[in-house]
């Protein structure tokens, strides 16, 4: 008799877990196809860095290229140059919102001003 109870409990909830799974699985949506290959952009490998781990376990790490760049990174240094003092201050920089927006990246040397040397990829 004690064996009844207990068949009876592990069925109640083998029936239970099984139904909640079933009704899940009938309701999720398929994924959607991936793009064809053609569709996707091409962009160079400029990286790639393999990190062994335990038991014959590998990370590999690649970096690509980017396929397209937003902002306007190309400046006329004269023309920013307002005072002519031969750097570029942030007010000077406010005049491009790219630059400014990246002024503490190309500002090497962190002494508030840019010169054509921190510019050297971004001058005409």
């Amino acid at each position: 008799m004690s064996r009844t109870p207990a068949r009876l409990a592990a069925a109640l909830l083998l029936a239970a877990a099984s139904g909640g799974a079933l009704a899940q699985a009938a309701t999720l949506p398929l994924p959607p196809d991936p793009p064809p290959p053609a569709a996707a952009p091409m962009q160079r490998q400029s990286g790639m860095v393999v990190i062994e781990r335990g038991n014959d376990e590998r990370v590999v790490v690649r970096s690509y290229e980017p396929d397209s760049v937003v902002g306007e990174y190309r400046i006329d240094f004269d023309a920013m140059d307002a005072n002519g003092d031969g750097v570029i201050d942030r007010r000077e920089a406010a005049a491009n919102p790219t630059l400014e927006a990246e002024f503490r990246a190309v500002d090497e040397n962190g002494d508030g001003h840019l010169d054509r040397a921190e510019l050297s990829g971004w001058i005409r």
